[in-house]
């Protein structure tokens, strides 16, 4: 059995990725070992009213700087043997969210930092920042090969206290799309998806703009812009986003094409709308992009993917596990989505590549492979020995 572990990280019913990524390796955990983990949810200003499950049993107020240091010695006085940190630099307060480091210099428990951010050009605060949080734990775990690489070589980080445990994906059998196509009643169509929340940085405008030169050969196409508004985006700046792209659907006469489902997708809708997807479309606009779990579910259920360049489209569309296109570039969007649309046995042959890569990716796996990284940390019966010393 691997040591009692306290995850600590943003948390369901909160809107944003790293919310869902924690709330998943927890479930698998629990899953795989057969334990009930907790939870130390991150509450951003105004979170303080959010309602969550009865696994949160305490809360982090990103801005409350007080709260570091008394979280510190809560995470010491609690039974929980070590401290799994789901990191994003946006969820902690102070400049680039170095308040973090105050916590890990006072809790003595150790404490792995799994980092969903790793930038291949730091500032000066952003190297700063990340070589302390690094320096005050006991292993840091990125979600890709190349994000370890970059913390080696570009942060000085030692590599024997980095590990790559990948992004979870659904554990979901190798299957046509057709009876889940039916199950949305859209038939015979050729469905082509993004989902997550939507902000600009999403490109979604190219990928729509791509539609005419995708449904001038294929005109049954269908474009599924799966999720809701990010809510920070929206709290910024309303739905303004969003109402662009619903313009550009109805300027180019794209309304039996392109369908935006203004929704946050549970697990079950979404793996649902993966099962009925020919072909997953990321357009994104940022190129040092480290880790997508959008991404990383649609290679792990086997689907043929269209992508722009960014580092982990690049890692894990390698080998022929799926095609890249320019960014903010239509046409070349258009002619890897009709490539694939008009070569059904490339499309079966790269889904098969991909599926096969996503195997070593599904939670199960995932979780294994914390539980083993937990457990070379705090042997079985360590900390009881230690306590009575």
């Amino acid at each position: 059995m691997p040591p009692q572990v306290l995850f600590l990280g943003s948390y369901p019913p909160r809107e944003c990725g790293i919310a869902t990524f924690t709330k998943d390796v927890v479930d698998a955990f629990d899953r795989t070992f057969g334990v009930r983990s907790s939870v130390v949810a991150i509450d951003e200003p105004g979170g303080e009213l959010r309602r969550y499950d009865a696994q949160v049993i305490a809360r982090l107020g990103e801005q409350s700087r007080a709260d570091y240091t008394a979280l510190a010695r809560f995470v010491d006085a609690s039974p929980a043997e070590l401290l799994n940190i789901q990191h994003e630099y946006g969820l902690f307060g102070g400049e680039r969210g170095e308040w973090l480091i105050e916590l890990l210099q006072e809790v003595r428990k150790p404490v792995v930092l799994t980092l969903h951010t790793i930038l291949p050009e730091p500032d000066p605060t952003v190297l700063r920042v990340t070589r302390a949080l690094c320096a005050n734990v006991a292993k840091v775990v990125a979600l890709s090969e190349t994000g370890r690489a970059l913390l080696e070589t570009v942060y000085g980080i030692a590599p024997e206290q980095l590990c790559v445990i990948h992004h979870g994906v659904p554990d979901v059998p190798f299957q046509s799309t057709d009876a889940a196509k039916a199950t949305f009643g859209i038939g015979e169509r050729a469905v082509i998806s993004t989902f997550g929340l939507i902000n600009r940085g999403k490109g979604l405008e190219y990928a729509i703009e791509a539609m005419r030169g995708v449904v001038a050969r294929h005109p049954e196409a269908l474009y599924l812009i799966l999720g809701e508004t990010h809510p920070v985006v929206r709290r910024q700046e309303g739905e303004s986003y969003r109402e662009s792209l619903l313009t550009t659907v109805r300027d180019l006469k794209l309304q039996y094409n392109v369908q935006l489902i203004d929704r946050y997708l549970d697990f079950d809708e979404l793996v649902a709308y993966l099962a009925a997807t020919d072909i997953y479309l990321t357009p994104y606009l940022n190129p040092v992009q480290i880790v997508s779990g959008t991404l990383a579910y649609a290679v792990g259920c086997g689907k043929a993917v269209v992508s722009t360049p960014y580092l982990y489209a690049r890692e894990l569309l390698a080998n022929h596990r799926g095609f890249l296109c320019e960014v903010r570039d239509a046409s070349s969007i258009a002619d890897a989505v009709n490539l694939l649309l008009g070569d059904p046995a490339l499309r079966r042959a790269t889904e098969r590549r991909a599926y096969r890569f996503g195997r070593q990716m599904t939670w199960p796996r995932v979780a294994h492979a914390y539980g083993d990284l937990f457990r070379a940390l705090v042997p079985p019966g360590e900390l009881a020995l230690a306590s009575s010393a």
